[in-house]
């Protein structure tokens, strides 16, 4: 075999097996920058309502900007975690289940807290979040190796909005 050969036949191993990976990215993108513009349909309006800007908010809290930065660094974080470990675990089923509580539950605490202003009840939709994110975490973690670092993001964003739910809680 030509080694011109040798490298197309490479080069088309390589796109044929990543092609798969590639369309359960977009699949994962998609379904999770969806949950983020559904989520934000309750929120956009709501950061700069009379109800969110009167509440007394940490000290520590972000600047609004950075929730957006945050969140879009978290979900592409995200879909690459999950494209990987849909090809690295043996039971898909469970993950996607995971997953799908994982979506669920990260919609629902804008809803719930910016619409419903049910602080309480979003703190314990968070608190929810923060073990399930830990869970997959931990579940995955020698499936996963070094793609694990692809869900800290994620798990870190969870504690601080855990943290900021809370101090208004408790605050207000």
């Amino acid at each position: 075999m030509k080694p011109s050969q040798k490298i197309n036949n490479e080069a088309n191993k390589f796109t044929e097996l990543n092609k798969p990976t590639f369309l359960k990215l977009l699949f994962f993108l998609s379904l999770n920058f969806a949950g983020l513009f559904l989520g934000g349909l309750f929120t956009s309006q709501a950061v700069t309502a009379e109800w969110y800007t009167s509440l007394n908010k940490s000290p520590v809290t972000p600047p609004g900007w950075f929730f957006g930065f945050a969140w879009t660094t978290i979900m592409v974080c995200f879909a690459f975690y999950m494209t990987s470990a849909h090809n690295s675990v043996a039971n898909k089923n469970k993950l996607l289940t995971l997953y799908g509580l994982q979506w669920i539950l990260n919609f629902l605490w804008n809803p719930l807290f910016f619409y419903l202003h049910q602080v309480s009840f979003a703190l314990i939709n968070i608190t929810s979040l923060a073990v399930l994110i830990t869970f997959i975490m931990l579940t995955y973690h020698n499936k996963m190796a070094w793609k694990s670092v692809l869900i800290v993001p994620y798990f870190l964003w969870i504690c601080v909005a855990t943290y900021l739910n809370l101090y208004i809680l408790l605050n207000n």
